[in-house]
């Protein structure tokens, strides 16, 4: 192989590096602040049972000041969920600025994934496992039924309880912390860089065999080492920059902004994910 073709070789896996990195921060868009607690973007909800549900966590929020919000969407077109959620969280602001106490339940009907997003004033009443449970027991099983009312309703009032210390979890199942946002694609792709670049090295030995100054193996790669730490680290930092401004690039899916909005609550990633 010429140097020509591994240099066209690099280039390719070198684009496909950048589109990785970037690709998911694109993948769907972060709806406006919400116009209430209720954010029916798949229209699942019935006008009574929305209607109700709005009651409810508007009440709750006049006694507790905790807020939970529902997101229901259609689909994560393609996109991680625990991912879209922080992004989502992040832009929300759910839960008073000073108490950090909101909470989000996300669905996503067509990928059959929902997940509870904790804010950091509530993760010490409503932890990882306790989130985990409330999927597992209380939402999953109205859902697998095709009843998503009455399991967004059952979730509800469990999160209520949990934070007021009245549900426990009955067993310690795996809960799904917020996963680094740097796409594992992006990994693959700088392993399968070094490998490329490991036949080239190959094929340098064997084209300089007589000349005294040839890169010895460890500084040939100590170079190329040090060229993919520093790829690593600007797309990292860019695709985070991206995340931090919350994905919103547009109004493509029609979400339509409101009143209603978070106070300002922070999040780091606690609470839990399911699948039915």
């Amino acid at each position: 192989m010429s140097n020509h073709s591994f240099m066209s070789l690099r280039i390719f896996l070198f684009v496909l590096l950048f589109l990785s990195a970037t690709t998911s921060s694109f993948a769907l868009d972060i709806p406006p602040s919400p116009t209430g607690y209720v954010n029916d973007y798949a229209h699942l909800l019935n006008a009574q049972t929305k209607n109700d549900l709005e009651s409810v966590l508007s009440g709750y929020e006049s006694q507790t000041s905790n807020q939970i919000v529902v997101a229901v969407f259609d689909s994560l077109e393609g996109e991680s969920l625990e991912d879209f959620s922080i992004r989502l969280a992040t832009q929300w602001k759910v839960g008073q600025k000073d108490r950090n106490n909101g909470v989000i339940l996300l669905v996503f009907i067509k990928d059959r994934q929902l997940r509870i997003e904790v804010g950091y004033g509530l993760e010490g009443a409503l932890p990882d496992t306790v989130a985990s449970t409330i999927i597992r027991n209380e939402i999953i099983p109205h859902f697998k039924a095709g009843n998503y009312e009455a399991g967004i309703i059952a979730g509800i009032s469990a999160i209520q309880k949990a934070i007021a210390g009245e549900f426990s979890a009955e067993s310690s199942p795996i809960a799904y912390r917020h996963r680094s946002t740097f796409p594992k694609v992006v990994l693959l792709v700088l392993f399968s860089l070094l490998l490329v670049d490991f036949v080239r090295y190959s094929f340098y030995l064997k084209t300089n065999t007589a000349n005294p100054r040839r890169y010895s193996w460890g500084g040939w790669f100590m170079r190329f080492a040090i060229l993919l730490f520093v790829l690593r680290i600007v797309f990292e930092i860019f695709f985070r920059a991206l995340l931090m401004r919350g994905g919103h690039y547009g109004s493509r899916s029609g979400y339509s902004s409101g009143g209603f909005g978070g106070g300002g609550g922070s999040f780091g990633g606690g609470g839990a994910s399911g699948r039915w």
